[in-house]
Parts: C-alpha cells; structure tokens; sequence
C-alpha cells in the first residue's frame, strides 16, 4: 500500500549503497518503502562489490527482491585500506554523474564508511542506517567505520535506544537522531513464511538423516578475522564446537573466509565427525530456515544476535563484547567470547533450562522501514534541515 504523508512534496533523489551481504537484507525493505511514498523519490541502488560472490549476490537480491543495481563497482577484496580507498575512486564518479539529493549507507562495512566520506566532501546530505550501535572497540574494523560515519551523517537511525546515547555522548546533535527500530527484522518478518525447512537444506546436501533421532540442532557461523586469523584461536573455538556436537549435532554453514583458514591451518581433519555438517555458505532463506527451528545459535555476526532476538532463539554470542547490548539485555543473547568454559557452561544452561527467554525490543516489530521512509520524505520536503 503507497505511503502518503499528508502535505508532503517529493523532493530530489536517493542513491542508496550496498556492499557486502549483511547491506542486503538492511537495504531491501528501506528500498520498498522508499518505493511505495506517493509522491514517490527517484532511487538508485549502487552496489560496490565489496563481497563478490556471484552466486551468493544473486540469491540475496532474488530472495529479498531488491532491484537489481543501476551500477557495480566491482571493487572486490583487499585490506581495508585498499578497499576502502578503490570504493571512494570508483564511487566519486557517480556522485558526480548522478548528483542524488542524499546518500544512503547502511551497516559498517567499509563501502558504508568509504562511500559517506566521498559524499560529506563532496557536500552531498548522508543518511546512516542502523547509526549509533557501539562496541567500543576499537581493535575492530567496523568500529571505526560506525564511528567516523556517524561523525559525518546529516541523519541518523538507531535501532535501539543505546544508540542515541552514544551519539549524544559523541557530539552529535539530537536533532539529526532518530528512533525508528530495525530493519533487519522488517526483512526477517516478511519472509519467515518463505524460510526453507531444515528437512530441505538436509536433503539437499544429501544428509536426510543427520539429526537422526536427535531433539534438535545447534548452527555455527564463523568469520569474523579475530576468530579466525588466529591458528590457536581457531582450533580452540572449533575443539569447543566438537564438544557440543557430542550432546547436540552441528549444523555449520562455512564462511569463504573460514574455510581458506582452515585450510591453511591444516585443521580440516579435525572437522570429519559425524555429528558436524559443514554446510557451504547459504542464501538468506536458507539461513533464516536454519535458525528458526535451531536449539541454540553458535555466532560472531551481529546480525544473528538480531536475529535470534527476534525469533526467540538462543544465541551464543563467540566474541568478547557486542555492539547490540539490547540482545543482551532484553533478548536470548549471552556473551560468551573464546572461553571454551564459558561457552560450554552458556551452551549446558541453554540445554538444561531452554536459555533466555528474551523479549522483542521496542520498534523490532516489522515497520522500521516505514518509519525511515516517512522521516526521509519530510527531510527532504523540509529541505534537508535536521
């Protein structure tokens, strides 16, 4: 249904920016509700290529149904400063070919830092979606590219109420801060009817009988670098894994970047158990297909940690600290960092008591996008003023 906000004009255009894959599911229901204002913005979709999974990139968009991009940089993997660096070259001429009344940058991936600082100098109004998240530190990348897009961005939108006191705390104006939820669940919301049954996902794979007659399954994601870079880290955290697989199987859907490291450690061996299933990485339904239906999520995203919240769902959080403490304090999610004890003990206590029961935070409730979309149409009919 179009989305009329009462004495409003259209103004100008919004040139909208993805990256990597967790910019997706952010970015598709933004975009529909863009879409659906009366009068409606003229949008563009740049993708940067930041992840350049063909085959992974086009089951995200076919399943979210997000419109193809209007243009792909193509930019690929590197260090971060390269990466960042070869998205602002590749992403200045387009700004200047398609002069947009505003940017819009999801996340804290470093094309959402590197495409906002190529627009702050060019004077052209950022958006940041999903500002002000926190896990003050600073050892990791995403922390400094929340950090310095926010410093930048002319309006800003917090998932959850931490998020304002952050910025405040920074120096951002409250004025340019507003409260809309997350759109993760929006996406997650819309398309749990369409989740894939973990039945399917085990046949396809040609594991029907996996679960045998288990009550249930644990999901491992694994990616992040100060998890995985490290040999002992590494095999400490899956030795860990095994140990759980012996009183629950393992499902684990393999990051590219996982593997390669496992691999280069010489660690595969240790993986060939019959109680873990190591997966290839899978489509956005897929995934929600096997999280909704796990007992307990094994994770270093902050995603899932949104996720599980959502869905109710035990989550394990394999990091030292988070950047969504409402998943901890209001949802399932309990941090537990490389300490095998400590995972083992949250991962028992799940199994003995169900885990967490948690409740959907405040806004998590499928409209954030709507919200967005209303609040950036009186932005732009007021002139872009905060």
């Amino acid at each position: 249904m179009p989305i009329s906000p009462s004495g409003v004009q259209a103004l100008g255009s919004i040139l909208c920016v993805v990256g990597a894959r967790p910019n997706f599911m952010k970015m598709a229901p933004i975009m529909a509700a863009l879409g659906d204002l009366r009068p409606p913005l003229a949008l563009s979709l740049v993708h940067t290529g930041q992840h350049y999974d063909a085959v992974m990139n086009h089951q995200y968009f076919e399943a979210l149904g997000i419109p193809q991009p209007d243009i792909n940089l193509e930019v690929g993997s590197a260090s971060h400063a390269i990466q960042t660096s070869e998205v602002m070259r590749r992403f200045e001429p387009v700004l200047d070919a398609k002069q947009p009344s505003a940017v819009l940058v999801v996340g804290d991936v470093n094309s959402t830092l590197a495409c906002a600082l190529v627009a702050a100098k060019k004077g052209i109004p950022v958006i940041h979606v999903e500002a002000g998240l926190r896990s003050f530190d600073r050892a990791m990348p995403e922390e400094i590219n929340r950090i310095l897009t926010d410093q930048i961005s002319d309006l800003l939108f917090i998932t959850e109420s931490s998020g304002r006191a952050n910025l405040l705390r920074e120096g951002i104006a409250e004025s340019r801060i507003h409260f809309v939820g997350n759109v993760m669940i929006d996406t997650l919301r819309r398309n749990l009817v369409r989740a894939v049954p973990v039945s399917q996902i085990l046949k396809d794979a040609g594991r029907e009988n996996f679960l045998g007659g288990n009550a249930g399954y644990a999901v491992l994601t694994l990616h992040r670098p100060s998890n995985v870079d490290d040999p002992a880290i590494l095999c400490t955290l899956l030795d860990t894994v095994l140990k759980i697989s012996r009183k629950l199987p393992v499902i684990f859907p393999m990051h590219p970047r996982t593997r390669a490291m496992i691999k280069k450690f010489g660690l595969e061996e240790m993986l060939e158990v019959p109680e873990l299933l190591l997966l290839p990485p899978m489509g956005y339904l897929e995934m929600l297909g096997l999280m909704k239906d796990a007992r307990v999520m094994l994770t270093d995203s902050g995603g899932i940690q949104e996720e599980t919240t959502a869905l109710g769902v035990p989550c394990i959080t394999l990091r030292n600290n988070t950047e969504r403490p409402i998943t901890v304090e209001q949802g399932t999610n309990t941090i537990a960092g490389q300490d095998p004890a400590k995972i083992l003990a949250a991962f028992d206590e799940i199994m003995r008591s169900g885990g967490k029961a948690g409740r959907i935070p405040e806004f998590w409730d499928g409209q954030a996008s709507i919200r967005i979309a209303l609040a950036i149409h009186e932005w732009l009919g007021n002139g872009l003023r905060s």
